[in-house]
């Protein structure tokens, strides 16, 4: 029976030429040990290096490989759901190709949908990354999770098993900038962790910086929850109470006290400065929530292909 089903491998790649050939020699290596047939769909933002050429070679001498190439580079949030979106197994696996998501865990993922488990995520409590970043992921989870609407898992990036049901509700998601790590939480279906340390990148240059860790950043808190919303409510109730009593408080005291009470400059630029801040604060948070509402109105594709080799 097991020979009968298929399980799909996803692995998104960008400028990853150095680790190409160690991540699928990894990867064939796990697979041949278990007895069901796959496939490793590769899909590739865009890349401007060698990977697709690289990727082309390893297809000439194995079939189960497959490619897509975006016709752009289309982000890390768009680019890994639609891959999985294409993915024909009774069981998909999402992968990084920077080999930073060990391939031998996905025995364990494996060991855990035959268990019965439809989502099997692999977290990373541990990681062996520079200690300045551990502690901002972590505290970024704990913000997220305090704040989330439904519960999430900490320290999970997306790396892990999703069977064939769970893929076709996420198809149903009509959502073309989707926070994955969210919406694998909000169908509400059992999770399962597998915990691994994350290994630092051998080779290559990451491709994370400040901007695609805020990308994702804010995204999850916008998708995720609306009580900032709620929070900026109440704040400015509260603010506009404090403006009213320090007004009313100002004028009683210049009506009675005309000649000796003055009302001085350092109170109003206090006062200035401070709610100016908050209000740019608030705008700022609106103008996420207000994109993030864009995107989805747009009905953008996920991502457009310029190329797809070993699909039937």
């Amino acid at each position: 029976m097991k020979k009968n089903k298929l399980i799909s491998i996803v692995a998104p790649t960008f400028n990853e030429e150095a680790n190409i050939f160690a991540f699928y020699e990894r990867t064939t290596s796990v697979m041949e040990k278990l007895i069901y047939e796959w496939e490793l769909i590769f899909i590739d933002n865009a890349s401007t290096d060698a990977t697709v050429p690289l990727i082309k070679k390893i297809i000439e001498n194995d079939r189960r490989v497959r490619l897509i190439v975006n016709s752009r580079n289309f982000g890390h949030i768009r680019s890994p759901v639609h891959g999985l979106l294409q993915a024909g197994g009774d069981a998909c696996i999402l992968i990084a190709s920077d080999l930073q998501d060990p391939p031998e865990l996905i025995e364990n993922l494996v060991k855990a949908w035959e268990d019965g488990y439809k989502t099997i995520l692999a977290v990373k409590p541990r990681s062996q990354e520079n200690f300045f970043m551990n502690k901002i992921r972590k505290t970024y989870y704990a913000v997220i999770n305090s704040l989330s609407e439904a519960p999430l898992i900490s320290n999970a990036t997306g790396f892990g098993l999703y069977d064939r049901d769970v893929l076709s509700i996420l198809k149903k998601i009509d959502d073309p900038y989707p926070y994955f790590r969210g919406l694998i939480c909000e169908i509400g279906l059992k999770v399962k962790t597998v915990e691994f340390v994350q290994p630092k990148r051998a080779f290559g240059v990451t491709k994370n910086n400040f901007f695609t860790l805020y990308d994702i950043g804010m995204l999850g808190l916008v998708k995720q929850s609306r009580l900032p919303l709620r929070i900026l409510t109440i704040v400015g109730f509260f603010l506009s109470a404090i403006s009213f009593f320090s007004a009313a408080y100002y004028f009683s005291q210049k009506l009675f006290n005309w000649d000796s009470f003055s009302l001085g400059l350092a109170p109003a630029v206090i006062g200035l400065f401070f709610f100016t801040g908050v209000q740019l604060l608030c705008l700022g948070l609106l103008g996420e929530y207000v994109g993030a509402i864009l995107m989805s109105t747009r009905k953008l594709p996920l991502v457009v292909e310029s190329e797809r080799i070993n699909f039937e």
